[in-house]
């Protein structure tokens, strides 16, 4: 089984940095993925947020399809919860028609910011559709396929490109993988949000046993997980630092995850709901570049997959690049070696 590799970044701003050079990072990044052969290149969004720069992410990636020639660009993922699906049918039609072949539609569960971003992004709205009904119309939007007894029926998302987006579910639980399954919809498992080995496999067998192959697809599983190599272990130990997971529990049963304790804080308050933080060691597949090719070959072998999307947060950018170029090269010789 062969291993595909594909990037999600997330513009990250570091202490020193700003958008800008975040975001100049990315079109550098984008590029060095295409010239390496990664096979896709996602980015991210975030709201109300000083550490990351993607804010909006169909106005990225229109700008990286320009930047670039043949590989993949897409969303990891657009937040559905806030939007319309028609509008976001109507972008994703756009870029694909303006790059046919090139567009993924990666779909979050997650709110991408605090509840007042949320609350502002939700301004307006009293209808209250649950994320599935929202996913069910926008596949048929992006598609031109809305249902005859729809109430818009006859609208269309133009323009209607030849090859329309592709549409992924992004999770990291075993609801969203039922979800993925119940839609026929290829399922990204977020491991770096949760590293738990059993709600992983749980929902990877929720995933493939519960997949509707009504719409005539079959499953598609893809890993998303935090990588850093190095030229030693040490020194990749060295770069991963001291990186934390930090969630916000909510007493509704909610949990998010969010980039610092600070933000975890405001969160919680923001929701005017009891709350707890739970602070963990970072899930990074780290070392040099033979430790992290043996990782993730035994990822591959334990959960039946054959492609994972790497996130790599190292301060130095040069360094980041040297980590995606090492992270390549361990799988070119994997090839080589089999051949």
């Amino acid at each position: 089984m062969g291993v595909k590799l594909s990037i999600l970044d997330q513009s990250p701003v570091f202490e020193g940095d700003t958008a800008a050079i975040a975001f100049q990072n990315t079109i550098e990044l984008v590029q060095l993925a295409e010239a390496l052969g990664y096979h896709r290149f996602w980015v991210s969004e975030h709201h109300d947020s000083d550490q990351v720069a993607g804010s909006s992410p169909e106005v990225l990636i229109s700008y990286l399809l320009a930047r670039t020639q043949s590989i993949r660009i897409g969303s990891g993922g657009i937040m559905l919860q806030h939007y319309s699906p028609y509008k976001v049918a109507e972008n994703f039609n756009v870029l694909a028609t303006l790059a046919p072949g090139r567009v993924d539609l990666g779909v979050g569960r997650a709110p991408g910011g605090l509840p007042r971003s949320t609350k502002a992004l939700q301004q307006g709205i009293t209808e209250t559709p649950s994320l599935e009904h929202k996913l069910e119309e926008l596949e048929q939007l992006i598609h031109n396929q809305l249902d005859e007894d729809h109430p818009q029926s006859g609208l269309r998302a133009t323009p209607n490109p030849v090859q329309p987006a592709k549409l992924y579910l992004l999770g990291a639980s075993v609801s969203s993988a039922e979800s993925a399954a119940d839609l026929g919809l290829p399922y990204v498992f977020a491991q770096f949000i949760n590293s738990d080995p059993i709600i992983a496999e749980n929902a990877f067998a929720t995933y493939r046993n519960r997949f509707n192959t009504s719409k005539g697809t079959q499953p598609q599983l893809i890993l998303a997980l935090s990588v850093i190599i190095a030229n030693t272990d040490e020194e990749a130990n060295e770069l991963a630092g001291e990186q934390k997971l930090i969630k916000v529990h909510l007493d509704s049963g909610k949990s998010v995850t969010l980039g610092t304790i600070e933000k975890a804080e405001e969160f919680g308050n923001q929701s005017n709901e009891g709350y707890r933080i739970d602070i963990q060691d970072a899930a990074i597949a780290k070392g040099s570049k033979e430790t992290v090719r043996e990782h993730l070959l035994n990822l591959q072998q334990q959960y039946g997959i054959e492609e994972f999307i790497v996130t790599t947060a190292i301060k130095d950018f040069s360094k980041r690049i040297h980590s995606y170029k090492l992270l390549k090269e361990a799988f070119s010789e994997v090839l080589v070696e089999g051949e």
